[in-house]
């Protein structure tokens, strides 16, 4: 999936993969399935603040392309979410891209995300 040239990627800060809550490694399960399921660059899953998961593949269409992480919190704020309590993208780059982000960051600061490798190995995490 092309990163967007205004927003830079961001790394992911190397982290325990044990040290994921319970809640955040069913969001991993999440976005391998939902990346799997069609062959996709990427998935992604994100969790509001009531708890309700969503889950999403990337998207590249001749006149649409969204990543992911773009598309599932598209979809949770579609659904009403106001705020994100973590996020997860499955993805075999090495780096968060910005456009992803962004639309993490737009509902919440301070929401981890979890960068993990398509095997589920959590790669990172993204804070800031």
């Amino acid at each position: 999936m092309p990163e967007s040239p205004a927003v830079p990627a961001a790394r992911p800060t190397p982290s325990d993969p044990a040290a994921l809550s319970a809640e955040d490694g069913k969001l991993v399960v999440l976005a391998r399935s939902a990346r799997g399921r069609i062959g996709a660059v990427e998935g992604a899953a994100v969790r509001d603040q009531d708890g309700r998961t969503y889950a999403a593949a990337s998207v590249a269409l001749p006149s649409l392309t969204l990543t992911a992480l773009q598309l599932a919190v598209a979809s949770a704020v579609a659904a009403g979410a106001s705020r994100l309590e973590a996020a997860v993208v499955v993805t075999e780059a090495s780096t968060l891209d910005g456009a992803g982000h962004a639309a993490v960051r737009d509902l919440s600061a301070d929401a981890p995300i979890h960068v993990a490798a398509p095997d589920g190995t959590v790669l990172g995490t993204v804070v800031e």
